[in-house]
């Protein structure tokens, strides 16, 4: 068995199924990965309740309202402004390539739909990777700090290595299931949360048990 593989039996066997991304629908979860951007889901949630609260939150309401009042609802999730205009990108990208309709790009192959996603103004391979996977069912390995961190500690990849670099190594050692790249993903969230942090919890503490991981012989 790889470690990948065996650290995935891990994590799963300790945390079971994960079940993301939350979000009510294919759109909202896309917006969810834009503004999840160097904040964390607590202060997404809220700008998505916002938005929702005010019956905004479709592509036809979004398109149409003053950036000021977007960047209203939006400022619980820091940045607001910065976000704002990512947002509106990506609106307008949906009305311009697909009729405002994020189910109108299931039938584009998920190849060209990840370039069309990288050209959107603030969208980045962690993000448009998150949007493909969680919103449109793609099998795409997401990789973000958690996982980078993580992997490097148990000595899988260093560091400092290059995004396409990480997620080939998931390719590489993973069936192309798009269920496991989706709870995967989210196992080594929860683990970087609970202990794999810039200073590791690796023995827990008087809430949590000790990691999960830290039987590997390659952990450090």
């Amino acid at each position: 068995m790889s470690t990948l593989m065996l650290i995935y039996d891990k994590l799963y066997a300790a945390f079971g199924a994960q079940r993301w991304w939350p979000g009510q629908t294919p759109f909202e979860i896309a917006l969810g990965a834009i503004l999840t951007q160097n904040t964390n889901w607590e202060n997404v949630r809220k700008a998505i309740s916002n938005l929702r609260e005010a019956d905004c939150l479709t592509v036809e309401r979004l398109y149409d309202m003053p950036q000021e009042q977007l960047a209203q609802f939006l400022r619980p999730s820091g940045y607001f402004n910065v976000k704002t205009r990512r947002v509106m990108a990506f609106i307008g990208f949906l009305v311009k390539n697909y009729d405002g309709d994020i189910e109108n790009m299931r039938p584009v192959n998920t190849s060209l739909l990840r370039q069309q996603l990288l050209s959107i103004h603030g969208i980045g391979p962690e993000t448009a990777d998150s949007i493909l996977l969680y919103a449109l069912d793609r099998p795409v390995f997401v990789i973000d700090t958690y996982t980078k961190r993580a992997l490097s500690r148990h000595n899988v990849l260093d560091f400092k290595r290059s995004y396409d670099e990480f997620q080939q190594l998931f390719y590489d050692a993973l069936p192309g299931d798009l269920q496991i790249y989706n709870e995967y993903h989210a196992l080594l969230v929860k683990t970087g949360k609970l202990y794999c942090k810039p200073k590791p919890l690796c023995y827990g503490n008087s809430s949590i048990i000790e990691c999960p991981l830290l039987e590997l012989d390659s952990c450090r």
